[in-house]
């Protein structure tokens, strides 16, 4: 649960870029906690523009490689079974810094609303929290969460951020293989 402002102030960040070499590549995604008004993480338009340039510049003074994401999607689907965007304002602040500033970037919030609407309103339960009760001794009650997935649901979009890595010909993308499965 951490925006661009918390992720600062609790001092994550600087435990990144004490760490950072030459080379390395830092993937920056945020927006669902700066979003939401009612948490206390919430940031406004510009200290969100603001805090994605700072990490950008922080990254590139270590002479590491940012890669900016936009948030993954909320599965949020109208009466017609239309996947509605709930992060568009966000999303495309990220889009316009990613523009600016001339960074690698990878539009997760496009890429997981198309994975979504292809999957639909029922099937696409299975990406996310969605658990009866009983089902999960953290949730006895059970639980609907839209928000955080489950394990398919992350194994689903870590290929696409792995498509995409390998679409944009980055170095990185030659350092990723697949390894054997173990029995």
């Amino acid at each position: 649960g951490r925006s661009t402002r918390s992720f600062m102030t609790e001092g994550l960040w600087k435990s990144i870029t004490d760490e950072l070499s030459e080379g390395d590549y830092v993937f920056i995604q945020f927006g669902h906690n700066d979003e939401v008004p009612t948490k206390k993480t919430a940031t406004t338009p510009e200290e969100f523009k603001t805090n994605l340039i700072k990490y950008i510049t922080e990254t590139r003074e270590k002479k590491a490689v940012p890669v900016l994401l936009t948030s993954v999607a909320r599965r949020k689907f109208d009466s017609t079974g239309k996947l509605e965007s709930t992060h568009e304002e966000y999303s495309n602040i990220t889009r316009t810094v990613a523009k600016e500033t001339n960074v690698l970037f990878i539009d997760m919030d496009r890429k997981s609303q198309a994975l979504l609407q292809q999957m639909g309103v029922e099937n696409s339960k299975f990406l996310f929290n969605h658990l009866k009760p009983g089902e999960h001794p953290n949730y006895p009650e059970g639980k609907e969460d839209n928000t955080h997935f489950s394990e398919l649901g992350a194994r689903l979009i870590a290929q696409l951020v792995l498509a995409e890595i390998k679409s944009l010909k980055i170095e990185l993308a030659e350092r990723i293989v697949k390894l054997p499965v173990k029995n």
